[in-house]
Parts: structure tokens; sequence; C-alpha cells
């Protein structure tokens, strides 16, 4: 049935596509609000998502209709999360969320929740001191070795190995966790 309204509304017929977001305005509305938390932002992002699909309609391969506009959802939510302050007390995590709303093929759920961690990383270590960023960031995203990044730093592998477990901790306690959970 998607194919079908998909093939009318790239033949111009405006009540198909009418009839397209009529089927998917609340799964649409779902996703964009476990991300914003805000009923109002969501009304607004989710015409902002199904003006993206009316444009990008052609583009569409004719695989998983509910998967294609779930992803532009999440990404126009991430977007606008992006754009606005962090607020952490008003957000749930992807975790959560997507567990009332998954489409049941799990790669959509996989790609947002490694969004929503690495953005949430990239975060805490800028608030992290440069000397610790710097090893935290060699280590873990470039997987320098001790011995590379101290030839790079200036220092010795065993002051690496002190930043690097000074950098965890504060990390850790930016992160708002006590234990290894993270790093």
């Amino acid at each position: 049935m998607n194919d079908n309204l998909v093939r009318r509304c790239l033949d111009g017929e405006q009540d198909a596509f009418s009839l397209l977001v009529e089927q998917y305005k609340g799964y649409v509305f779902a996703v964009i609000l476990s991300f914003v938390r805000d009923e109002e932002a969501a009304k607004d992002i989710a015409q902002e998502v199904f003006l993206q699909v009316y444009r990008s309609l052609a583009s569409y391969r004719q695989q998983n209709f509910k998967g294609w506009i779930g992803r532009i959802a999440a990404n126009k939510a991430i977007d606008y999360k992006r754009k606005k302050p962090f607020q952490l007390c008003q957000l749930e995590t992807a975790e959560a969320a997507w567990g009332r709303i998954s489409d049941g093929d799990g790669e959509l759920e996989k790609l947002l929740l490694q969004r929503e961690k690495e953005t949430r990383v990239k975060e805490v270590l800028l608030r992290l001191p440069p000397i610790y960023k710097s090893v935290l960031y060699k280590f873990y995203f470039e997987e320098k070795s001790y011995q590379e990044i101290a030839l790079e730093e200036g220092i010795s592998p065993r002051t690496v190995e002190s930043r690097l477990y000074r950098a965890r901790k504060t990390f850790r306690q930016e992160w708002g966790v006590e234990s290894d959970e993270t790093l």
C-alpha cells in the first residue's frame, strides 16, 4: 500500500500525500516527542519532517517506508536538540524512548542510540581540562598507545597512564557515574 501511495505522490496526486501524512503522523510525532519532550516543538518538527518527506520522495528506494520516515523524523529531532541548549533534566534516555516506539528492525534504534551517546560524550569531553581531553581523545578516538601519546605530548608513558586515570575519573564524574560503565 505504501509503495502505491508513494507512486501516486510521485505522479503528482495531492490526495495520496495527504493519505501518507494521515497514516504516519502519529508515528512521526511519537518519534520526535521521544527526543524533544515538548509537544509544541514536536508539532513544528513534524511539519518539517513531512516537508522533507515530500521533497525526498523521489529518492526513496521502495524498501522500508516506515523506517525511512522514522529516520527522517529522528534526524530532524536530533538537529533540533543540537540547536537547543542541553537540558539534562528534560531528556529521556534514547533507550527508554525507543523501547516504546521501536519499529522492529533494530538498525534505526542502534543508530540513534549511538548518535545520542556520541553527542553526550563530546559534550562531556569539552568540559574536561585540556591535558585530560588530549590523552583521552588520542587513546580512545585515535587508538594510540601510551608510548605514541607520550612521544606526541613530550611526556613519559607513566605520565600518560596517570593522566588517563585522572581523565577517566573526571569524565565519570562529569558523566554522572561512579563506576567504569562508560570508559
